[in-house]
Formats: structure tokens, C-alpha cells, sequence
């Protein structure tokens, strides 16, 4: 299994909308896409400073090949949407995992 996440830096003022964005554009859109599953929005603590917030958007996802193909079909669509709204102030980097144990 991977697990696709994108940490975002957020400003404080555009914090709220990017979560309602996270929640009724990208995640919405990727449950009705189905390659990738479990969504998970989290607040990262560790990184707090008084004008920046930050977030983790995390899915599981069968294999890359499958995640290269959502993101051709859907995921650069939802990443310009993003940049238009906030006008570049969300900045984002994605990372790939591998899952070695669960529960």
C-alpha cells in the first residue's frame, strides 16, 4: 500500500478556506474519483509559528502506477484550482510512501 501526502503552508487568514476547500473540492473529487482512498486531513502541530499553518492531506493508494494515473486525470486539475483560488499564497509538497507495518 502507499500513502500519498501533500503537507501544505497555509497564511493563518487563508487557513479556514483551504480546509473547507481540502474537504468539499479535493476530497470530495478524489472519493468520487475512487483510486485513492482513506482520506486524511491533519493539522501539524510541530510547525506552528503565529502567520503560517500547516496541513498533511494523506490517501492510501493500491500502487504508484495508479497514483500517476489519478493525478494525470484529476490531481494537476485540483492542484490549479488551488493556485487560482489562493492566488500561490498555499504552498505544497507531495511525498510518497511505502507502508512496511499496520495494525
Amino acid at each position: 500500500m502507499i500513502v500519498y501526502n501533500t503537507t501544505y503552508t497555509t497564511p493563518v487568514e487563508d487557513a479556514r478556506n483551504f480546509v473547507i476547500w481540502a474537504n468539499e473540492s479535493f476530497i470530495a473529487s478524489t472519493a468520487q474519483d475512487g483510486r485513492l482512498t482513506h482520506p486524511r486531513l491533519l493539522r501539524i502541530l510541530s510547525h506552528k509559528d503565529e502567520h503560517t499553518e500547516c496541513f498533511s492531506l494523506q490517501f492510501d493508494v493500491k500502487d504508484t502506477a495508479t497514483l500517476h494515473q489519478w493525478f494525470v486525470s484529476q490531481g494537476k486539475a485540483l492542484n490549479d484550482d488551488l493556485n487560482r483560488l489562493f492566488d500561490g499564497r498555499i504552498i505544497g509538497f507531495s511525498t510518497i510512501m511505502e507502508t512496511i507495518t499496520e495494525d
